[in-house]
């Protein structure tokens, strides 16, 4: 099976196209911060599961499905304090950061599935 057909990696590429989505609503002027940070936090998450899924033990797998995690929780942050700041309406950011939340719900879940 291809990694291309886990759950957990599709749900990575659409919190990344809904990333970029967002933040071509952000002022030009962050281009250069929030946007790139979180575009680049955002594209991390699917790359990582996607590149752990072709390592050759189930700990490495688990090792790069930790290192999603941290991506995606980066990408919460950036996500809560472009928010914050109103680089966009709080309308366009709540659908994202719940997707943020639901994706952190099913890395942990598919960890520990692997680790027991």
């Amino acid at each position: 099976m291809s990694y291309r057909n886990q759950f957990i990696w599709k749900r990575g590429i659409q919190l990344s196209i809904n990333c970029y989505q967002l933040t071509d609503n952000f002022p030009k002027s962050e281009l250069y911060g929030l946007t790139s940070q979180i575009r680049r936090a955002s594209v991390s998450v699917p790359s990582n599961i996607a590149e752990g899924y072709g390592r050759r033990s189930q700990n490495e797998y688990i090792q790069f499905l930790h290192i999603a995690l941290g991506s995606l929780r980066e990408l919460d942050t950036q996500l809560i304090i472009a928010k914050a700041v109103k680089l966009a309406t709080p309308e366009l950011f709540d659908p994202v950061l719940e997707e943020v939340d639901r994706m952190q719900g099913i890395l942990v879940s598919t960890i520990q599935k692997l680790k027991s």
